[in-house]
């Protein structure tokens, strides 16, 4: 819960707390390396525990779904096209599919607040980085009748899903406004990852990809920081 009064407006604007906070964000972000080969930009959500202590380290853990309409696979499908370009749902018609990027990605993060800007102590540059794991994979949806290549466990031979270990590096501006009511970050965010096909087969290329991949992200990310210290006893 917040801090209230005039005594929660001392604590913010005259000491270092030790603040538990959740953060609600978001971002955009560029392809790096293999990603870009077969992805363009993405839209990020996230949702983060961090915990700032009365020495300035920084602390916690978050998650992030990131998103895009830009696929570049190659041979992605290509066995269901008929002659004339076209995809034919179980019912013999022209289906209309759509071809998306998901992915999810997880950090625990280690870093330090410097409080050489801002209005009071506990706000400031904000440096910190994690390791953790990334997944994405293609989400193939289409409207009309069902296609049966498309659904189930079929799905698993063109989806491409990919995964494995990451790290991440954040720089930026950490804000606790004195009058407890604008609390945000922003900064720049930069993602590596080294990731494999999880798929044993891929159906349309009659290929297995056993490559390790070098992906990465580049993007900016804001979000509204709620607060979680509790009021000193009077």
């Amino acid at each position: 819960m917040y801090v209230n009064g005039a005594w929660g407006q001392f604590q913010v604007r005259d000491s270092v707390l030790f603040n538990p906070h959740v953060e609600i964000g978001g971002g955009y972000q560029m392809p790096l390396g293999d990603m870009a080969k077969r992805f363009g930009h993405s839209g990020v959500v996230g949702l983060g525990f961090h915990i700032k202590a009365k020495s300035q380290w920084y602390y916690g853990v978050q998650g992030s779904y990131f998103f895009g309409n830009k696929v570049t696979e190659p041979g992605l499908i290509q066995n269901l096209y008929t002659v004339n370009g076209e995809i034919l749902d179980d019912q013999g018609q022209k289906s209309i599919v759509y071809i998306q990027e998901r992915g999810w990605m997880y950090f625990g993060d280690v870093g330090r607040l410097f409080p050489v800007i801002g209005p009071n102590k506990n706000s400031g540059i904000l440096a910190y980085g994690g390791l953790g794991y990334i997944h994405h994979k293609i989400r193939i949806e289409h409207q009309s009748n069902e296609i049966a290549q498309l659904t189930g466990e079929y799905l698993k031979g063109y989806d491409r899903l990919t995964a494995g270990p990451a790290g991440h590096l954040f720089l930026g501006y950490f804000h606790m406004s004195n009058n407890k009511m604008i609390n945000f970050f922003a900064g720049v965010e930069y993602v590596q990852a080294w990731t494999r096909s999880q798929r044993n087969w891929n159906f349309d290329t009659q290929t297995r990809d056993t490559a390790l991949r070098n992906d990465g992200l580049l993007g900016v990310r804001a979000g509204w920081v709620v607060h979680l210290y509790r009021r000193a006893p009077d």
